[in-house]
């Protein structure tokens, strides 16, 4: 069962927990935006306006944000909103004529990274720079071969879609793609991942494929959140000594949401040769990027050009950078080491008084908790916690191969006065249950 799939739903116009208004919005939005769409919870949500980490639906009524990595300093941040607003009614412009906006940020940005990942690339989404970094990655190889973990996520370009096998059977993988399985929280994540990567090198090369890639996402978002560290070195040496490169996604952990360390990366002490950066940049402004080694793109950038009509516009640079700001200013990497904590705390005293939570796992402002069920794992329950969290007006989802896992992930200024108002009303679904 594919991530989340518990809790999306085609949603049938008319039907009972659906207002009259909520019912017409459906009907329209299938005529409207086709049927490949998905919406949230049996039940959706009709949001109006956000701020900090609450949501606001049409009634009025407030929802806890406690999902959104988007939103990542906040909804409706007023720094974030006043520079995006003074830029836009300034310039426009993208990366091909020289603006001291764009390389402000750029400096400022690869200040947060290790010396050594010295250029950025910039893109609308996080899908295009993981695409990017597969163009760079087959140049500088001269490989095609892919590896990922097998809930991985990593985008939904054609290419990048062809190694994220969490959007689900429709998607066939790429003949150049090999999943290996995610490290197994119950061994604590061992050296077994590196073996597993090493076994896929080995069935790349046995039929004529050169491997040119492992990619993961440092935190396994998709794979269930894994937290552990210490696994990571010996599948990156793995594929150095192969010829190949290694991707870290930090859409989803980067931003100092993990709270031991700006990236996800830096918690497992190696050095990425690319980095992809996308949602939490922009505070839900299109903007993304690629950080990486300047002798990767040396050879491509030889022989090609790169432009992006909108990656590195002077207003995506200008929200960018303001979010940067806020990040920094307002100590929010600590913040979520400090709340994270708390958090996790929290969860696990819950879990003494409710059987079907399971393990808790955590960096920061990200959190997994595993439902079960007489020690299995439990995607139907997971739903009905998720579903009636929404009811509570508290939204997460959940996530992991087995969509058992409830996905914790609330915007950097969470408090934890709002770790107790989650904790309040988990409690209460859980009773209910």
């Amino acid at each position: 069962m594919r991530p989340d799939s518990t809790m999306i739903n085609a949603f049938v116009p008319g039907a009972a927990n659906l207002t009259e208004e909520e019912a017409l919005l459906v009907r329209k939005r299938q005529a409207l935006l086709g049927p490949a769409y998905r919406l949230f919870y049996e039940h959706p949500v009709l949001l109006v306006r956000g701020e900090g980490v609450w949501l606001y639906d049409a009634a009025g009524e407030a929802y806890l944000d406690v999902y959104n990595n988007v939103a990542s300093v906040g909804h409706c941040h007023p720094h974030v909103v006043e520079a995006t607003a003074r830029q836009a009614a300034t310039l426009a412009t993208h990366t091909r004529y020289l603006h001291n906006g764009v390389l402000a940020y750029a400096d400022k940005l690869l200040a947060t990274f290790p010396a050594e990942l010295g250029h950025v690339m910039f893109t609308c989404t996080g899908s295009e720079a993981n695409d990017l970094a597969l163009r760079m990655a087959f140049a500088k190889t001269g490989g095609t071969g892919v590896i990922v973990t097998e809930t991985a996520y990593h985008g939904v370009t054609l290419a990048v879609s062809q190694f994220s096998p969490s959007l689900g059977p429709s998607v066939n993988l790429g003949p150049h793609v090999r999943t290996v399985p995610a490290p197994d929280p119950a061994r604590g994540g061992d050296a077994g991942f590196a073996a597993a990567v090493e076994d896929a090198i080995e069935d790349l090369q046995r039929h004529g494929i050169k491997p040119a890639v492992l990619i993961v996402d440092t935190i396994f978002s998709s794979d269930g959140v894994l937290t552990g560290t210490g696994f990571l070195k010996g599948a990156v040496e793995a594929i150095h000594r192969a010829g190949g490169l290694f991707i870290a996604d930090e859409v989803q952990p980067g931003f100092g949401r993990t709270g031991e360390a700006m990236w996800g990366f830096q918690r497992h002490g190696i050095l990425p040769d690319m980095v992809s950066l996308g949602k939490p940049m922009g505070n839900g402004y299109p903007v993304a990027g690629l950080v990486l080694r300047p002798e990767v793109v040396a050879e491509f950038g030889a022989k090609a050009r790169y432009f992006n009509t909108f990656g590195g516009n002077a207003v995506a640079a200008a929200t960018a950078m303001a979010v940067l700001e806020v990040v920094q200013r307002e100590g929010l990497q600590q913040n979520a080491l400090i709340v994270g904590r708390a958090f996790h705390a929290g969860l696990e005293q819950l879990g003494q008084r409710h059987g079907c939570i399971g393990a808790v796992r955590s960096a920061g402002l990200f959190l997994g908790v595993e439902v079960v069920s007489d020690g299995a794992a439990d995607a139907a329950k997971a739903a009905r916690i998720v579903n009636g969290l929404r009811e509570a007006r508290v939204l997460i989802s959940a996530t992991g191969p087995r969509a058992n896992v409830l996905k914790i992930r609330p915007p950097l200024v969470f408090s934890e006065e709002h770790v107790g108002i989650f904790l309040d009303r988990l409690d209460t679904v859980l009773t209910a249950l």
